[in-house]
């Protein structure tokens, strides 16, 4: 079966959005069980304002501190020119840029249009260029604005071009409140992948309608083999009222590994990651399979 890749972002999409702040020490040990669980990409941290999101203030210690697993792609969201620096001097593999498809949704995020945060990388892309770290371009809302409602799918594909020419190696189409279909996922992922197979295509699907796993089948189904994820499923966005979070990365490659995917990502691992995610942050998780276990953990008949 086909290799797919597991890319867990719970460090920072989803602790960025806890109410309290998860102590360094405590930050730093759920990171190094991830890389021990057999992810193949990391979304550690975000290098933005310690102002504007106060739970990541401690990147630099975090990305300098954590046991670096050379399997395991270690990368950091940054949003102008100084994140970029900032990422640089803590040695990250990758740096994920950020731009929504939807003009007022990217105004609500970042008080900026579309054009001029495109505007506002260039100078990031120049720094980067001798400094032998990859680039990733995310497209928030690609399948769906709560502001807007239905993206153009020629919207998205330009926006993959200009992330192109700006010399990004992937681009993640991000569904960042949960308005894709599994339909339109495959008919995007199709004309995505035929028109830039020069670049890795990411999917970084939110559960909020309760389609994130299917939507995943989809996209594979369209080519698609590598999936962002959040740990206990954690995260969300806040111009999703009443929104879970991404989807499970437990539960998708136990949902994976029992339709015979091959995956680097240890399942026991991750459900024992996930559990101490859980005692972290004293509130339940939305994952389902650390509530309910394996499809292959079988009961004795005599206790019902």
């Amino acid at each position: 079966m086909e290799r797919i890749f597991i890319q867990e972002v719970a460090p920072r999409d989803g602790l960025q959005n806890e109410d309290a702040f998860i102590p360094t020490p405590k930050k730093i040990e759920l990171i190094n069980q991830l890389s021990n669980a057999g992810v193949d990409k990391m979304e550690v941290t975000s290098f933005v304002s310690p102002k504007a999101v106060p739970n990541l203030r401690d990147a630099e210690e975090v990305m300098k501190m954590i046991k670096r697993n050379t399997d395991v792609t270690y990368t950091a969201l940054i949003p102008n020119l100084k994140g970029a620096k900032r990422a640089v001097s803590c040695n990250v593999d990758e740096v994920n840029l950020l731009v929504s498809a939807s003009n007022t949704h990217n105004l609500k995020n970042v008080g900026r249009s579309t054009e001029e945060t495109f505007e506002g990388f260039r100078e990031t892309i120049s720094f980067l260029e001798d400094k032998r770290v990859l680039i990733n371009g995310s497209i928030g809302t690609s399948f769906g604005c709560p502001f807007e409602g239905s993206i153009p799918e020629r919207r998205v594909l330009s926006l993959i071009e200009k992330y192109r020419e700006l010399g990004a190696n992937g681009i993640t189409l991000a569904d960042t409140t949960g308005m894709a279909t599994p339909k339109q996922v495959y008919e995007l992922c199709k004309k995505v992948i035929s028109r830039f197979h020069d670049l890795d295509v990411t999917l970084h699907f939110h559960n909020t309608r309760g389609m994130g796993l299917a939507n995943v089948i989809e996209g594979i189904r369209a080519g698609v083999t590598r999936f962002d994820a959040s740990l206990g499923g954690v995260g969300g966005c806040p111009f999703a009222p009443g929104a879970t979070g991404n989807i499970c990365t437990e539960d998708l490659v136990h949902m994976l590994q029992f339709m015979d995917y091959e995956l680097n990502a240890n399942l026991d691992k991750l459900l024992d990651a996930s559990h101490y995610l859980g005692k972290l942050l004293s509130h339940d998780l939305p994952g389902q399979v650390a509530k309910a276990g394996k499809i292959t953990d079988l009961h004795d008949a005599s206790n019902f």
